[in-house]
């Protein structure tokens, strides 16, 4: 039998509570990586998530950030062991 896990997702599958490490950006616009940068989100950012619902709130050290879905589906994390 062969164990199956999951070593990585979007931001937007992660759970309140739960922690990710950015693995990469994944979008064509230029603009949007721009953008997620100029958040101070880049790989190797540690990202908790807050609340999903109404807004997808994230903690990234100190700060707190409502990110938008087009945010949310360009991000790919990793999950710590």
């Amino acid at each position: 039998m062969t164990s199956f896990t999951v070593t990585g997702s979007s931001l937007s599958m992660l759970k309140p509570g739960e922690k990710g490490i950015v693995a990469r950006m994944q979008t064509l616009k230029d603009s949007l990586q721009q953008e997620i940068r100029s958040l101070n989100i880049n790989p190797g950012t540690t990202i908790i998530v807050e609340q999903r619902f109404p807004r997808f709130l994230v903690r990234i050290g100190t700060t707190q950030l409502v990110l938008t879905p087009e945010i949310l589906n360009a991000i790919y994390v990793r999950l710590p062991s």
